[in-house]
């Protein structure tokens, strides 16, 4: 609040006047008059008694050691490392068959998600089947050849043939069981007939899920993203810090954080890896740990406000309410002599400078004694 020395004395005088009315007619009033001015050696001079002292819930305070940090000021978002995200899609087309899973439920890696059918994949299990038994054959004529060029039996072009049929089956055969265990239908099964027309996706990651694109009947392909999974066990921060302010950023300082859309509450981390490259908008990526002791339910993507603290001190300071502003200069009133049922104080101009947790840090505070002592709460009634 900021009133002027004008204002000051106005109210002083006229509480003056009262208290000398009221010390006529009133003995008892006098003794806990309010408060009087006078001028001692051109300094400002409050007097109050004791009573009053009390009755206003004032106190005394001296010069505390407070923690003034000088800050980075960033914005971001609550972010999770790449291997803790995972975006589910179909290696082939197909019509969804069961989709169970709804956002947010949890799930554990290797837990079915979805199940896919289609008919093409009855012929791609066919199609396994057959060239494994034509791989049965041509490896046997293979062998047989083999043992006929090495007793001159057979010609080497008739090995050379059996050898090259014999290869590129086996290639074609071991593609094709590639793509069944890609859609986790197992060969094994298809071996002794059961063929299926269902495909199954299981959960690469443990996690929860954060987004469904897709419902029963609906038809998928390799490109279409079916949901994705967000594992929060690791969640840290990504911020954006300008270029002026990069080479003051160091690895490990102290990182103050809020959000601002969902919550007051302030929390802290650190600083882990600094972005080695410059975007268009001239910041650059920076990543901080959250503290692991921090038990919040934080969401990907929620906006975050932080500073980063690249100086930490510990210097003179005053509570807040110790200090006011008059005229764009801060004050504070200085106990000068304690009598037996009065106190006087003295209205001392400070230099003051950065404010942190309710105190504010006073500058060339060497000018005051380790000893002396500030009026709190008496602004409050000088400016009613």
């Amino acid at each position: 609040m900021k009133i002027t020395i004008k204002h000051i004395f106005i109210v002083l005088i006229t509480l003056l006047i009262i208290s000398c009315g009221k010390s006529k007619s009133d003995p008892e009033i006098s003794k806990t008059s309010s408060i009087d001015s006078e001028s001692t050696n051109n300094n400002d001079i409050i007097t109050m008694s004791k009573a009053q002292f009390q009755s206003e819930n004032m106190s005394l305070v001296t010069f505390q050691k407070a923690s003034f940090s000088t800050n980075i000021k960033t914005t971001g978002m609550i972010d999770v490392p790449p291997n803790s995200k995972a975006v589910i899609s179909a290696f082939t087309g197909g019509y969804i068959k069961n989709s169970p899973l709804l956002i947010g439920d949890k799930i554990k890696k290797g837990q079915v998600l979805v199940t896919i059918e289609n008919l093409e994949f009855v012929q791609l299990q066919q199609e396994y089947l057959e060239v494994g038994e034509q791989l049965t054959y041509l490896k046997s004529e293979y062998e047989r050849q083999k043992e006929l060029f090495a007793e001159q039996i057979s010609s080497k072009k008739s090995f050379l043939k059996a050898e090259s049929d014999y290869n590129r089956t086996s290639v074609k055969y071991n593609g094709l069981r590639k793509k069944l265990q890609m859609l986790n239908i197992n060969p094994a099964s298809v071996e002794k007939g059961n063929l299926t027309s269902v495909s199954t996706i299981y959960s690469p990651i443990s996690g929860s899920i954060t987004d469904v694109n897709i419902s029963t009947g609906t038809y998928v392909s390799p490109a279409d993203k079916i949901m994705e999974i967000v594992n929060t066990d690791h969640i840290h921060l990504e911020l954006r810090a300008f270029e002026k302010d990069v080479l003051k950023i160091k690895k490990g300082q102290k990182v103050i954080f809020r959000l601002p859309e969902s919550t007051d509450e302030v929390f802290k981390g650190d600083i882990h890896l600094i972005g080695r490259s410059i975007d268009e908008n001239r910041t650059v990526q920076v990543h901080a740990h959250i503290d692991h002791k921090i038990q919040h339910n934080f969401i990907v993507g929620m906006f975050v406000e932080a500073d980063i603290v690249i100086d930490d001190n510990l210097s003179e300071a005053l509570p807040e309410n110790a200090v006011i502003e008059i005229d764009d200069k801060n004050y504070v009133l200085l106990l000068k002599s304690d009598d037996s049922d009065k106190y006087s104080f003295e209205i001392k101009e400070i230099i003051t400078d950065r404010i942190n947790s309710g105190f504010i840090e006073i500058k060339e505070s060497n000018t005051f004694k380790n000893t002396d002592q500030f009026l709190i709460g008496g602004f409050n009634l000088i400016s009613e």
